[in-house]
């Protein structure tokens, strides 16, 4: 499982509105229900508070990866939002987020999951695909970016 086949355009979203944490992953599961990648709304977003919770999401380099695991999934999904204002995500490096990467995969598939976010983790020490990501026009440009 990788990002090229995890992510679809219609899993890309730019502009995120949202101001808040809880704002930012109520977004980011809209895009999974609108793409048909998550039907059970309140189990998923129970999941990533419950990760959450434990411990937040918030990375490195203005870059959370909003995840949990739910019985109520087949697959692993994901989508990734870009916000055009940072957002306070209580990330490690106590930096404001704009890049956001949500996942949900089922309770019994460790690996898929682990992989996907081991993948997410090694694009993101780069500094020039940050960059590429927060300039992107389009859809079509951050799945290329994140293709590349």
């Amino acid at each position: 499982m990788n990002l090229k086949t995890a992510l679809t355009q219609d899993t890309i979203s730019l502009h995120l509105k949202g101001t808040t944490k809880e704002e930012i992953i109520n977004e980011l599961l809209d895009i999974l229900v609108k793409a048909n990648k998550v039907q059970d709304r309140p189990a998923a977003l129970a999941a990533i508070m419950d990760r959450e919770q434990k411990m937040s999401t918030g990375m490195k380099h203005g870059i959370a990866i909003p995840h949990g695991k739910s019985n109520t999934l087949q697959n692993l999904v994901a989508c990734i939002g870009i916000s055009d204002n940072p957002v306070d995500f209580d990330a490690l490096d106590h930096e404001p987020c704009r890049i956001f990467i949500m996942t949900l995969s089922p309770l019994e598939k460790t690996g898929p999951h682990l992989q996907f976010l081991a993948e997410v983790s090694l694009l993101f020490k780069s500094s020039e695909k940050r960059n590429e990501l927060l300039n992107a026009k389009s859809a079509e440009e951050v799945f290329k970016v994140l293709s590349e």
